[in-house]
């Protein structure tokens, strides 16, 4: 069997967090290790968890997902991150990628393209 990618999932909405947590534990390749409330926690996690891919939503309290992509970057420049938010428009997709996101995704998202993107983000894809 080959190592799992490891995912931590960044988003204020706690229902949210944990229907995408189950939706991925469908997938024997993919193990969410963590989920956090915001940005601040996302850093913290992260240095005690080490995932392999974040997936990252845009607006939450204490640290935006922009900011936090930003710092992330910085500190842990191996970890992935995946902007998964309502947001369309382009100022927010560059915002998020100009951060250091390798992609950009919408909530709406079919679980298969989510995916798709975790896998390719994993081995370095954007």
């Amino acid at each position: 069997m080959s190592k799992k990618i490891r995912v931590l999932l960044v988003d204020d909405q706690s229902l949210f967090r944990e229907g995408l947590s189950t939706l991925l534990s469908i997938w024997d390749d993919i193990e969410v290790v963590g989920e956090a409330n915001n940005g601040q926690e996302a850093l913290e996690q992260t240095a005690v968890l080490n995932p392999d891919v974040i997936l990252m939503d845009l607006r939450m309290p204490v640290l935006d997902g922009v900011a936090a992509t930003r710092q992330l970057q910085n500190k842990f420049p191996h970890v992935r991150v995946i902007v998964l938010t309502t947001f369309d428009d382009d100022e927010h997709i560059f915002d998020g990628l100009k951060a250091g996101a390798v992609g950009y995704l919408l909530k709406d998202v079919q679980s298969n393209k989510l995916v798709e993107a975790i896998r390719a983000a994993a081995q370095g894809e954007s």
